[in-house]
């Protein structure tokens, strides 16, 4: 009889720093700062099931060449090793403890920067507007959860 390889758990791998440089709260912020302007560069746009009329080539060009569209700055699509990295910091995320859940809004929310303008889509006032609090306790909220995701990356084992 065999035996089924028993189901393999996911491994926190520890973000790769060059040698001497400990995992700190900027470079958190720094690599969930990017990611976010990674994951906002992406195209809003793939393949669906569904036909519409202005998804054809055809017709997208005949209305741009018209000027009935509007030109969109575009970040460039970012590369899959920035893809890579997006994924791996947005996974520290869930490394803020459940129950924490405004934690983990307000860090997720910090972490969307435009990738044209560098601005943060959600500046902490309006944080503090959409959650009902003030913007100095959405900043100590946002550092608690970044001093969580450090303290859990740099845990022995």
């Amino acid at each position: 009889m065999t035996r089924s390889p028993a189901p393999t758990t996911t491994v926190l791998s520890h973000p790769a720093l060059p040698d001497g440089y400990a995992i700190d709260a900027d470079y958190i912020i720094y690599r969930l700062e990017e990611a976010g302007a990674t994951l906002l560069a992406l195209p809003g746009t793939g393949w669906t099931t569904q036909l519409r009329t202005s998804s054809l080539d055809i017709v997208r060009t005949a209305l741009d060449a018209y000027g009935w569209g509007e030109a969109r700055i575009r970040p460039p699509v970012p590369s899959a090793e920035k893809i890579t990295r997006m994924d791996e910091a947005m996974g520290w995320i869930p490394l803020i403890p459940l129950d924490r859940y405004v934690l983990r809004r307000v860090v997720g929310a910090r972490s969307l920067v435009h990738p044209v303008t560098d601005r943060h889509l959600f500046p902490w006032r309006r944080l503090g507007k959409a959650l009902g609090a003030d913007h100095k306790a959405i900043q100590r909220w946002h550092a608690q959860g970044i001093g969580m995701i450090v303290a859990a990356l740099n845990a022995p084992g």
